[in-house]
């Protein structure tokens, strides 16, 4: 037989052995956290090339943690950084939700969480009211500007910005732009428990199925609250799993930092998971969400178009639970 009829027959035979439809899957460690997705594509993709690249960018942009970054250096005071793109995008991203939670959502309350200990600088372990006080007064996204070069212009020099509440929604969604532009349409990006979901799992013939994780799981255990079947979709979530107490009177509460304040208050929401056109949307969301309290959070969700939430909150002790009607919609326990 002709050794060229016998490798194209070979191929074939190959070919045909592979399963249809079926998924191609990468995970790995980013941003400080770790990521998962699938897709479908009948082209190879340089998948793990263009994540690189992103979460550079992404980085050298916004990190606090990474003390050469854009965001770093305006943190501490120059004023000569040009931001890029990406900045510019997240900046204006969280100018809107600023003003629609009515400052709830506010990426300037970075020192205070610094000070509680919740960011990338060693925290007090117990900041007295004088310290807290000084702390509040460099808290306000409206006291920032971006210029039309691309500057950020501070009201006061101490002001430091941590955009970790958005930033990860973001860099879904830039990944999402990615496989948007190699023409594929079905597809799972999980990042750090955010995620888009597009198109549809075509191995499973079914739109994506994702989980909302237990509130009441323990350490080391990992159980489901509800299941969600996705498609065209950003769902994020952001929760006070295992941090939440009792006081005296049996009353449960968690502690968020309230930027309005500058304190630490009891708050009853336990979880918040926001489906949004985008993730940067839906991350945003969720963290200001958090921060308002069940009732606030529930009230400016009634004013938001395209939005849907799934609220974990405390009353009376017990886990209580609200969904929008959109969110209903893609139950599927």
């Amino acid at each position: 037989m002709n050794k060229h009829i016998l490798l194209l027959l070979l191929l074939t035979l190959f070919m045909a052995c592979q399963p249809e439809n079926s998924a191609k899957s990468i995970s790995g460690n980013a941003l400080g956290t770790t990521y998962n997705i699938k897709y479908f594509s009948d082209e190879e993709l340089k998948v793990e090339t263009a994540l690189d690249s992103i979460f550079e960018i992404i980085n050298t942009s916004m990190s606090t943690y990474q003390q050469d970054s854009h965001i770093s250096r305006i943190n501490r005071g120059d004023t000569s950084i040009v931001v890029d793109e990406h900045f510019v995008k997240v900046f204006r991203a969280s100018e809107k939700i600023y003003k629609e939670s009515e400052g709830f959502f506010d990426p300037t309350v970075g020192n205070l969480v610094n000070a509680y200990g919740f960011g990338p600088k060693k925290g007090l372990k117990q900041p007295d009211e004088a310290c807290l006080d000084s702390l509040h007064r460099l808290v306000g996204f409206d006291k920032l500007e971006l210029d039309p070069d691309n500057r950020i212009r501070k009201a006061e020099p101490g002001i430091y910005i941590d955009f970790n509440a958005i930033a990860k929604g973001y860099a879904i969604d830039v990944i999402a732009e990615y496989f948007d532009e190699k023409n594929v349409s079905d597809y799972l990006i999980e990042l750090g428990g955010e995620l888009v979901a597009k198109g549809r799992n075509k191995q499973k013939d079914s739109d994506w199925i994702v989980a909302i994780d237990d509130p009441k799981q323990v350490e080391g255990e990992r159980t489901f609250q509800t299941i969600l079947a996705l498609k065209d979709r950003a769902m994020a979530t952001s929760g006070n799993y295992r941090k939440f107490k009792t006081d005296s009177s049996g009353n449960t509460f968690v502690h968020t930092i309230n930027p309005l304040t500058g304190l630490a208050e009891k708050n009853d929401l336990l979880s918040a998971s926001v489906l949004a056109e985008n993730c940067t949307l839906a991350d945003a969301y969720a963290s200001a969400f958090m921060a308002m309290g069940f009732e606030k959070a529930s009230a400016l969700l009634g004013k938001l178009d395209n939005v849907d939430a799934y609220f974990i909150y405390v009353k009376k002790g017990e886990p209580v639970v609200y969904a929008s009607e959109g969110f209903k919609k893609t139950l599927r326990d």
